[in-house]
């Protein structure tokens, strides 16, 4: 058969763990100090340390490899350029490995373009070098004289190196020549057994000890054993093992509740560390704080339990557990394989045990060098097989080997049968036999299962034995494993053994090509002899590695996060999130919103919701209640305090502690509090005879606990309002009858509170009662945390992004600009930006070293549109995703092989990328890794920056008048003018009406004045609520114009008696009633004596302060105060309906007002007419008449009275948010809005000759005008000045004879014109 070439080294598309050198005192070895391990290691040694695959003549041999040498025909070249060959050199001993270099033949066209680096110890087991989680392909020559060097990321020790080309010259062949850079490098070693241990005895017997540094190397072929252990005899113990290849630490500091049990802590790390090649680890310990490190890959914890001190009793093992006398526990193993540099606290176990200053009487046999296993494992890839020859035509057969794979189906070994075929195979993790036997008597058939889970990447032996009429299947030599055969069966062997896959020609199975690792091959009782295999003496191979196992756990380190379950196959990984909370390839992201705000503002009503504050960051997610029916969003936080939780039997001395536990931890309950606007927290404390807080001495009884100092005084203490003045609670004065204190507890910084200790309910008669309530939060800051960026140069600056391997990113934008970069952070090559390129496109760009990657999403509809728009960009080793607006989406795959972490050492600029290409707009709830960044802070101090986002109301909100809001827009902005009494864009236009004789309108506050009103109608809002029917306060305004009187303006009615009425009397002067009780008449205030009954506008508003205080003003003239009478009632009881025009009541009224006044009614125009917040004449035409409280009864027509509107002027430049004056900004805002150049010329030419002549017929208009009415308009102000007459006179006279009521100054006859 066709001898195939070896494959050492060959197309290993496998990521393996990463084996790092750890640099810690004392855990490398003796390094150089003092000078940079930069060394050229190759170029001094012989030509014999050089070795290779094969040579293509005596000039190209691998002895001539060396950078810039031109000896022979200048480098190295195998006969054959495929992926089988190799360079190996031979360093002469261990060696720190920093770097290396390649450079092609000498004045050639032969180089490699692309290799792998092996290593090894012994020049077998070889391993490849690994970057970012795979076998690493290092970029080679582009021709044959540069030198191309590489920096090793990862640094190495070896004494052998492989150099296996990849890729090489199109026009030539592979050729050769390496440098090798690093350092000399020295460690004790001590090879352990599996017997001896190593005891290192304290100084002291017992050591109580507050820190720990322990470090050292090992490495083994046994997946169990105990590297070191030490215990004290109070329950305290250390101890770090490999437990299924991977490594366990156990400690325990000890604990008050429970002795040690609640003490134990357990953390693990690794994987497949039964290897066979060196691994580091550290652990460094300060009081309950651990460091954990393998292989420069860290975890940190804290111990469980109280203590931080380890109390270890007489010594500290090496290599397993000590000679106690007891049999070991749990069938631990001794450690068996080598370490070295074992340091302990400063103390060099190694160097000490080669001094004979330890105990080492366990060993048998003391060996200071490593005893090398003589294990020859071989790799399978999909596309491998290996043959090897057996006994031919014997009826017995006998196979075994161990293997180790992810996969949980593929084929382990076929073999064709004299009469028929055998077929082991793993399918489902399980171990299947399928022996076929085919005779001219019949066809027999046998299977056998065993095993199950055998894909975990462990070892596990395999033996099949088939004799006449028996077959039995073991594995691990577990004789419980094993099975038999129950059919009778005779085969005859056919002499050769396919492992890992077979050979195209020979007929298709239905299973996969095995992918792992097999070794201890025995085929017929016999080892399989590998090395011959290797050298092409014996059997045949494809696609196999030799001497090698490129295994990886891709779930070490798990990239899973969130507690989501880590599976893997040979070539991939996946998590599974369900029931975790969160979502994506690694489970990064999560599934629930940030708080009760976001889900508002999704349109969701009151509920539970889950809510996750920091989204991807560490807290998990969980329950809150959300009330949304209020303005602002309150999150509620439940409590296990059952309200009035009796207490009894507590002293000062023994206080009962009341736990207060949350449905959330502390840490999310935190994260609550810490976003909120505000937050409270209802405490009461029920007693009789039972103190709270004064006592003696000063200490109090009971107190509760938060995260902060509480105040020591009760609510009534502050208000000053107890039970006993002496005291500062209610509860200190120690009566008999049940008192309570009670209060909110509002300072967020201090709440919730998690404990109520209380110490004085154990004497005669002493009762207590505690209700803690939940916890109630409003608002969220980090959800409206926004910023504003003005100027196309502007940007805020952060801290370094940190997001290696895992990163993401959210937040919302809003612009009317056409493109900006939102984000941007760099590295030396890396970077990562996040960009709106176009008003349809968002981008997010990154490169983690494979090259520049970037992700766009279109949008439908422009976003440059002033609306809020959402962004989630995240990125990991799995995939990068892009979402807009949770509608558009894009996602693009991580390569297989390269880089996978993110180094950027730039601040994080937000807002521009450098200066270019700035944002302008609006950026809210900036949230990166599950941090949000605090925009506002840093816009403080930023020129260009805004804090806040400085939208339409915040520029021009002051354009919505008389007491209407500004609601922000998207689009715009709008002015809400519900609670006035206007209308229009600006809430400016009067809502009036005219009235005709018998017209009234009649609005009822009573909730039952309107029961035929729909129960459900939501215009019910509009009544006063019933605490409000009982009045303290009125403020009143309207205005009117009539040219007949008397009449009643305004007429407010009651249950009672009282009523305040404000009436226009024979002579059309104003008077104002008021009849609140306790006086024989109403109180009258006669406004003024002159006629307002004169057809032109009047203004009246009444506002009351102080109870009994009423300040009146009547048109432009001063307020005037007034007070009522001391006997008078201030309190207006029972309000009922309000009447305008005319009054139409059946129960309580004034009968001399409405005899003297009522009839024949008002006649003439009411507007803006305002009660208390109540604009009735605005409801009669804005809703139903059966949901209105409000309604009326004769003609009443719309109207303002004659009011003129205000004008608002034209937005300025300054004020303009988006305004880009002085900017190089090169872009219109509105593009549909640009005109042409040449248009736009024309266009002004004409139009200003016709404003030219407009403006000169106004200007001749006006003064014609001016001339006219000169004697008027002088008249006119002297008449307000006053001279001979009555101020009051002359003042009415000049509003009379004005045309306007409303003065106009100059600044708005400007926009008139």
């Amino acid at each position: 058969m066709r001898r195939h070439r070896p494959a050492q080294g060959s197309t290993l598309l496998l990521p393996l763990a990463l084996w790092i050198f750890c640099h810690v005192n004392g855990a490398r070895g003796a390094l150089p100090t003092t000078q940079k391990c930069d060394e050229a290691l190759a170029s001094p040694l012989p030509h014999t340390a050089f070795t290779s695959s094969s040579v293509f003549s005596s000039g190209y041999t691998p002895g001539y490899a060396k950078l810039n040498r031109r000896g022979g025909a200048g480098g190295w070249s195998p006969l054959d350029s495929d992926h089988y060959q190799w360079l190996q050199v031979d360093l002469g001993s261990r060696k720190q490995i920093s770097a290396i270099a390649t450079q092609g033949r000498y004045s050639s066209s032969d180089w490699m373009t692309r290799y792998r680096l092996l290593y090894s110890d012994t020049g077998r087991n070889w391993k490849p070098y690994h970057q970012d989680g795979n076998i690493w392909a290092f970029s080679g020559n582009s021709n044959s004289e540069s030198a191309v060097r590489h920096e090793l990321q990862q640094g190495i020790v070896a004494h052998f190196l492989r150099f296996v080309p990849l890729d090489w010259s199109k026009e030539g062949r592979i050729g050769l020549r390496i440098e090798v850079y690093g350092c000399s490098y020295w460690a004790d070693v001590i090879n352990f057994d599996g017997q001896g241990v190593i005891s290192y005895r304290f100084k002291v017997k017992k050591m109580k000890i507050i820190k720990d540094v322990i470090a050292l190397r090992f490495k083994t072929s046994e997946s169990e054993g105990v590297i070191l252990h030490g215990e004290g005899q109070q329950g305290d113990y250390i101890t770090l093992e490999l437990r299924k290849a991977k490594l366990l630490l156990q400690i325990n500091l000890g604990s008050n509740q429970y002795g040690s049990i609640l003490g134990h802590t357990s953390v693990t790390t690794g994987s497949l560390l039964d290897d066979n090649h060196w691994h580091s680890v550290v652990i460094e310990r300060y009081r309950r704080n651990v460091n954990f490190t393998l292989d420069r890959h860290t975890q940190h914890f804290r111990t469980n339990g109280e203590f931080d001190h380890l109390d270890l009793d007489y010594e500290l093992s090496f290599g397993g557990m000590p000679y106690s006398g007891k049999p070991l526990g749990g069938g631990r193993k001794n450690f068996k394989g080598c370490m070295e540099s074992i340091n302990y606290n400063g103390d060099n176990i190694t160097d000490l045990a080669r001094r004979k200053k330890l105990d080492t009487s366990s060993f048998r046999n003391l060996s200071f060098s490593c005893v090398e296993t003589h294990t020859f494992p071989v790799f399978f890839n999909a596309t491998s097989f290996l043959q090897l020859p057996g006994r031919a035509s014997h009826n017995t057969l006998s196979v075994g080997f161990q293997f180790r794979t992810w996969n949980p189906d593929g084929l382990l070994l076929f073999s064709n049968l004299d009469d028929g075929t055998l077929e082991i195979s793993l399918e489902d993790g399980k171990v299947v036999v399928h022996i076929n036997v085919s005779t001219a008597s019949r066809n027999a058939r046998v299977d056998l299962v065993s095993g199950s889970g055998l894909n975990d990447g462990q070892w596990h032996a395999m033996r099949l034995v088939t004799k006449e009429n028996f077959a039995m299947l073991t594995i691990d030599g577990d004789e419980a494993s094993a099975v038999r055969s129950t059919s009778p069966l005779t085969i005859t062997t056919g002499g050769t053994y396919h492992l890992g896959g077979k050979l195209l020609q020979m007929h298709p199975s239905k299973h996969r090509s095995f992918q792992g690792c097999m070794q201890a091959i025995l085929v017929d009782d016999q080892p399989a002899d590998l090395h011959a295999v290797e050298k092409g003496t014996v059997g045949a191979f494809e696609n196999v590695s030799l001497d090698m196992c490129a295994i990886i756990d891709r779930c070490m380190p798990n990239h899973c996060e969130h507690g989501g379950r880590c599976k893997q196959t040979w070539d991939s990984f996946s998590c599974t999130c369900e029931g975790r909370g969160y979502t994506g390839a690694t489970c990064h992201t999560s599934i629930y919103e940030p708080s009760c705000e976001a889900y508002k503002h999704l349109g969701r009503s009151s509920d539970t919701y889950w809510i996750d504050p920091d989204g991807s960051g560490p807290l998990g997610p969980f329950k809150v209640n959300c009330n949304m029916t209020e303005d602002k969003v309150w999150t509620t936080v439940m409590n296990n305090l059952p309200p009035k939780t009796a207490v009894t039997g507590s002293s000062k001395e023994r206080r009962t502690v009341l736990q207060v536990n949350y449905s959330a931890s502390m840490d999310q309950v935190t994260a609550i509090t810490t976003s909120a606007e505000y937050c409270e927290q209802q405490i009461a404390y029920s007693c009789q005879k039972s103190r709270l807080l004064n006592t003696p001495d000063g200490t109090p009884y009971t107190w509760w606990v938060g995260r902060g100092p509480g105040i020591q005084k009760c609510a009534c203490g502050i208000d000053r309002n107890c039970t006993d003045p002496k005291y500062d609670c209610n509860c200190d004065a120690d009566h008999s009858q049940w008192r309570e204190d009670s209060g909110l507890l509002v300072y967020k910084e201090h709440l919730p509170v998690s404990q109520v200790a209380v110490g004085d309910t154990n004497r005669p008669g002493s009762l207590a009662k505690l209700t803690v309530g939940p916890l109630r939060c409003q608002g969220d800051n980090n959800y409206w945390n926004a910023a504003s960026f003005t100027t196309p140069s502007s940007y805020l600056h952060f801290a370094t992004f940190q997001g290696e391997t895992s990163a993401d990113i959210s937040f919302y934008f809003k612009t009317s600009a056409p493109y900006g970069v939102f984000l941007e952070n760099l590295g030396n090559t890396d970077f990562i930006r996040l960009e709106l390129k176009s008003p349809h496109v968002v981008s997010f760009s990154f490169d983690v070293g494979n090259g520049p990657v970037e992700l766009t999403v279109h949008s439908a509809t422009p976003l440059n549109d002033d609306q809020w728009h959402r962004v989630m960009a995240e990125r990991n080793v799995k995939e990068a995703v892009l979402q807009l607006d949770q509608t558009y989406r894009a996602s693009q795959l991580a390569p297989a092989q390269g880089h996978t972490r993110l180094e950027l050492f730039s601040q994080l600029y937000v807002g521009a990328a450098g200066g270019q290409r700035g944002f302008l707009g609006c950026i809210r709830a900036l949230r990166m890794n599950g941090i949000t960044l605090d925009l506002e802070e840093r816009a403080k101090v930023t020129p260009g920056v805004k804090p806040g986002c400085q939208g339409h109301c915040t520029s021009f909100g002051m354009y919505c008048r008389n007491g209407g809001k500004c609601v922000e827009k998207y689009n715009g902005y709008s002015c809400d003018c519900t609670d006035t009494a206007y209308n229009g864009p600006f809430c400016t236009r009067d809502v009036g009406g005219f009235f005709e004789a018998g017209t009234l309108v009649k609005y009822n506050f009573m909730p039952e004045a309107f029961a035929g009103a729909s129960r459900d109608s939501k215009v019910v809002t509009l009544q006063l609520t019933p605490h409000e029917v009982n009045l303290t306060k009125e403020e009143v305004a309207f205005s009117f114009s009539t040219s007949s009187a008397p009449a009643i303006l305004m007429y407010v009615s009651s249950k009672t008696q009282d009523y305040l009425a404000v009436v226009l009397r024979h002579n059309g002067s104003v008077q104002v009633r008021y009849n609140l009780g306790g006086l024989k008449e109403p109180f009258t205030i006669d406004v003024d004596q002159r006629n307002l009954a004169n057809g032109q506008p009047h203004s009246i508003n009444i506002l009351q302060i102080r109870h009994e205080k009423y300040i009146l003003k009547l048109d432009h003239y001063p307020p005037i105060s007034y007070t009522l009478p001391e006997a008078s009632d201030t309190q207006f009881n029972q309000v009922k309906t309000l009447f305008l025009g005319k009054v139409y009541e059946t129960g309580h009224v004034d009968q001399e007002l409405i005899e003297r006044y009522n009839t024949p009614g008002f006649v003439g125009c009411l507007s803006r007419v305002q009660f208390n917040g109540v604009a009735p004449l605005k409801s009669p035409d804005r809703q139903p008449a059966a949901a209105s409280p409000a309604s009326y009864q004769g003609k009443l027509v719309e109207s303002n009275c004659g009011a003129s509107p205000l004008t608002i002027p034209p937005m300025s430049a300054a004020t303009d948010p988006w305004h880009l004056d002085n900017t190089d900004a090169e872009f219109p805002f509105n593009e549909e809005r640009v005109i042409p150049d040449g248009v736009n010329r024309d266009s002004a030419i004409i139009g200003g000759i016709i404003a030219v002549v407009i403006f000169t017929i106004l200007c001749t208009l006006v003064f014609l005008i001016r001339y006219m009415f000169r004697h008027k308009g002088t008249y006119h102000t002297n008449e307000a000045k006053g001279s001979g007459e009555s101020a009051g006179e002359s003042a009415d006279t000049a509003i009379i004879g004005t045309d306007n009521p409303e003065t106009i100054d100059e600044s708005k006859k400007e926009w008139f014109i």
